[in-house]
């Protein structure tokens, strides 16, 4: 088992959004692999997202509701793409060798 400070914070909510940790002393188990194939899609449509905001906010015909929808989408990516951020930045700070 890992200790708490080492918890992998996983791509996903739990029950009322409450977030989901995984404890595995492997790295490579199929749990943790899930997370990262979910991470790599989510960074991916992020991406895709930024370009599709590109394009509607450069262009002259787009009207209220589809910069709305689009700010939606932004928002739910933005929040993937943050827990992705944190999670990795957690795993990175576990991995480094104390120094005293």
């Amino acid at each position: 088992m890992t200790a708490r400070n080492e918890l992998r914070l996983l791509p996903w909510s739990g029950r009322e959004g409450k977030p989901c940790y995984l404890s595995t002393d492997d790295g490579d188990g199929h749990m943790s692999r899930l997370a990262d194939n979910i991470e790599a899609v989510q960074l991916g449509m992020a991406a895709e997202l930024l370009d599709q905001a590109s394009e509607t906010l450069g262009g002259k015909d787009s009207g209220p509701e589809e910069v709305r929808l689009l700010a939606d989408k932004l928002t739910g990516s933005l929040r993937d793409v943050l827990r992705v951020a944190i999670s990795r930045g957690h795993l990175l700070a576990a991995s480094e060798p104390r120094r005293f």
